[in-house]
């Protein structure tokens, strides 16, 4: 018996079981409220498509922003701005040729999609080389300010008539073709399905028809977009593994432990004979260029995109799930994408719909003075209460602020506690002492971390 719960102990402290059996109760609460729902086998798995999708982007976008925050110290609020001039410069070179003549949609370069993707990345890495460098002495809270301006330009860029739609010279469209960025009124992205073409690519095509043709079977009805959806959620959750394994080469990297002495004091890195600034550059290009490939798969799949969606909130919410998995730590950020995916961004209206099909409470007051009028006068809630979950969607801002305050006051760590971070990929400590062992991050709430330093910079804990 002591054996086996050993082995469960080891097994616990490794990241990978803790991201697995969070995912595992998260599909199964959403599983099971589908079944109180009533859902077909079609809604179940369409619901757990969407529930994939969001765990993936916003699992990503957190796991980019732990580069700038967790690891380097920088605060940006701005991540949109990165999102959409990604997926923008990206349609911009991959939507197809048009002439100046018979099609309302403004065209693009006709290059092929990874091109377009390799370019939107770089476009965003660009914007922030342009931001970081006026940024450098700034204070954090003023490299803030910086950076959600900048989105906020960017947003309005996209806007504006000025760069709705121009003329530009291609020998392959004759003379001219129009190309732009849509204005007000976005684009279409009106490219070759991006999932198929990678299908196509690394030659699962057989395998993907083989699906249709299983879930076929159990839906009769059209069954090619809810494998679209599931597939293209687990290429999501494969893109979620591959910043991991990026940021955790990066953190244990010389470079990495560069970037976290730079966080926890720069001026002591700088004395090191460290140039902090170009540290910090490449910092910041390297994670923005991660949130425009983010954008990029966020929205590439969508069939169109405007400006509008580009807005600062979207930011916060990264923000948000950063925060509660624990910043610098990257289990932390995948675990704080899912649970904020699954509780704060889709939990609220599943939750709505469970408790009006369970109990059956009736209909809502259509105005906040009908609801609230009965519990001053006569003391009777229900009405407050019904209105209260028939406006869950609009009061969802109001959730999260509340769940952002009680985690800042009770949990500012993040879900995981205080975790020890290793310095490097290989034991830097005598042999068979403590600090000697390898692996990953070891949880340990009530222990105070050991920072391991050397000629490039020093591990150790972030400090909220």
């Amino acid at each position: 018996m002591s054996d086996t719960a050993g082995s469960l102990r080891r097994l616990w402290e490794q990241d990978a079981a803790k991201i697995v059996a969070l995912l595992v109760v998260i599909y199964g609460a959403y599983l099971v409220s589908g079944l109180i729902l009533g859902y077909s086998i079609r809604g179940q798995l369409n619901s757990l498509a969407s529930l994939t999708f969001y765990i993936g982007v916003f699992a990503t976008l957190a796991l980019a922003l732990n580069l700038h925050w967790g690891y380097t110290g920088l605060f940006n609020i701005g991540v949109v701005g990165f999102m959409a001039v990604g997926i923008y410069v990206m349609a911009f070179v991959s939507k197809p040729l048009y002439g100046t003549t018979g099609a309302a949609q403004v065209g693009g370069l006709g290059l092929p999609i990874p091109v377009g993707i390799l370019v939107g990345m770089l476009a965003a890495a660009a914007l922030g080389f342009v931001v970081a460098l006026p940024a450098l002495r700034l204070r954090a809270d003023y490299l803030a300010i910086v950076t959600i301006a900048m989105s906020e330009i960017v947003r309005f860029t996209f806007l504006s008539s000025t760069f709705q739609q121009f003329q530009f010279p291609h020998t392959l469209a004759g003379d001219t073709t129009r190309v732009g960025f849509g204005g007000g009124s976005g684009l279409i992205l009106d490219f070759p399905d991006p999932l198929l073409a990678f299908i196509d690519v690394v030659g699962l095509s057989g395998a993907y028809d083989g699906l249709v043709a299983l879930v076929g079977q159990v839906v009769a009805n059209n069954p090619d977009p809810i494998v679209h959806s599931l597939v293209y959620g687990v290429v999501l959750l494969l893109v979620v593994a591959g910043y991991f394994w990026l940021l955790k080469r990066t953190g244990e990297s010389p470079f990495g432990r560069v970037l976290k002495a730079i966080r926890e004091d720069e001026d002591v890195a700088r004395a090191l004979g460290k140039n902090t600034d170009r540290f910090k550059v490449v910092s910041f290009m390297l994670g923005c260029a991660l949130m425009g490939l983010a954008g990029i798969l966020w929205l590439m799949g969508q069939g169109a995109v405007t400006p509008n969606f580009f807005r600062p909130r979207l930011t916060f919410f990264v923000w948000i799930a950063l925060i509660i998995g624990g910043a610098g730590s990257n289990t932390g950020s995948v675990l704080g994408g899912a649970v904020f995916a699954a509780v704060l961004y889709q939990g609220p209206l599943y939750f709505q719909n469970v408790v009006t099909s369970v109990f059956q409470p009736g209909e809502a007051p259509s105005s906040f003075g009908p609801a609230v009028s009965p519990l001053i006068s006569g003391f009777d809630p229900m009405p407050f209460l019904l209105y209260t979950l028939d406006s869950v969607r609009q009061l969802q801002l109001v959730i999260m602020g509340v769940a952002l305050v009680w985690l800042m006051h009770n949990r500012p760590q993040g879900m995981l506690g205080h975790r020890k971070e290793t310095a490097a990929a290989i034991p830097l400590g005598r042999p068979g002492g403590d600090a000697g062992r390898s692996g990953g991050s070891d949880t340990d709430a009530d222990a105070e971390p050991t920072p391991k330093a050397d000629g490039d910079g020093s591990g150790g804990e972030r400090r909220e």
